[in-house]
């Protein structure tokens, strides 16, 4: 229905944790609907509702021409964490290693409360992990170590948007 604004850094719905989706009505079909549209734009790989301002727990990805989205994912993560090259919609202009597990799934369901299950490695793990992470009041920043950390702060400071 819409592609929606993002939220940035500072904005407190980013920092709360996400509340389950109960009931599947209209407003729920229609946060799907923008979730989709907002992760369909180009050089995004997902966008959580907490990144527009809803929170609950849904999610939109985009990785490799896959679109998709999952109502009140759990996750799952497999293999030792490695630092990823990582950036964030809601942190625009920032990138960081931040450390992903090679593999991930969530399970979840979708908008007839159907069981969903979307697991893959590379960028879809770490998309899955970012986006769950979203849903929990966390950012990427928060998996950083300690003074690479501090850096991006003082970027976040410093930034034009902030």
């Amino acid at each position: 229905m819409a592609v929606r604004p993002i939220r940035l850094f500072g904005d407190p719905v980013l920092r709360s944790v996400c509340a389950p989706i109960d009931d599947i009505d209209e407003g729920v079909i229609s946060l799907v609907s923008d979730l989709v549209d907002s992760v369909a734009e180009p050089g995004r790989a997902g966008v959580a509702a907490p990144q527009i301002g809803v929170g609950v727990r849904a999610f939109s990805y985009n990785v490799d021409g896959v679109i998709g989205y999952i109502l009140n994912p759990t996750l799952e993560v497999a293999g030792d964490p490695v630092p990823t090259g990582e950036g964030c919609l809601s942190v625009p202009g920032l990138w960081h290693d931040a450390l992903r597990h090679p593999w991930a799934r969530v399970t979840g369901i979708d908008l007839h409360g159907d069981e969903l299950v979307i697991e893959g490695e590379g960028l879809l793990a770490q998309a899955l992990q970012h986006e769950c992470d979203h849903l929990d009041g966390m950012l990427y920043l928060d998996r950083l170590p300690k003074d690479v950390r501090r850096q991006a702060m003082r970027e976040v400071r410093e930034s034009d948007w902030f």
